[in-house]
C-alpha cells in the first residue's frame, strides 16, 4: 500500500510537470480536499482539469518549469489511506530551485485506484 500511494504522488508530480491536465486528474480520488489557506473541494476530474488549466497562466507569471519530489515518506499507513510527508522545489527551465515547501498528502484506495485525496502545503 506505502508503494502505491507513493507511485501515486510520483504520478501527480510527472503529469504535473507534463501538463496533461487531465492524466493529472486522474492521479486523485474524488471529492479532492486541498487546503493552502483555505480548503478548496474539487468534486470531479473534470472540475479539477479546468482548475489546473486556468493555473498555466499562475506558473508561468512565476517562471514555473517543472517540480521535483526532494523527499517523499509515508508517516502513516493502512490498507487504504497513506498519510505521505513530502518536500516539494519548483525550479526554473535551467533547473535553478527558486521554491521549497513542504507538504502533506493523503492517498487513498478507492474502487481499487490509489489517488491523492487531501493535499495540505505551506507554499510560499
Amino acid at each position: 500500500m506505502t508503494e502505491r500511494a507513493i507511485a501515486a504522488a510520483r504520478a501527480f508530480i510527472d503529469a504535473f510537470n507534463a501538463q496533461d491536465h487531465e492524466r493529472l486528474a486522474a492521479t486523485l480520488n474524488y471529492p479532492h480536499i486541498r487546503l493552502a489557506g483555505r480548503f478548496v473541494r474539487i468534486e470531479s476530474a473534470v472540475q479539477f482539469a479546468e482548475r489546473s488549466r486556468r493555473g498555466e497562466a499562475l506558473l508561468a507569471a512565476e517562471g514555473w518549469h517543472h517540480s521535483v519530489i526532494d523527499r517523499i515518506e509515508a508517516v502513516q499507513a493502512a490498507s487504504d489511506k497513506v498519510h505521505l510527508a513530502m518536500t516539494v522545489s519548483r525550479c526554473r527551465a535551467d533547473g535553478s530551485v527558486y521554491n521549497t515547501f513542504e507538504t502533506l498528502w493523503i492517498a487513498t484506495l478507492q474502487d481499487g485506484h490509489w489517488g491523492i485525496q487531501f493535499r495540505s502545503s505551506y507554499l510560499r
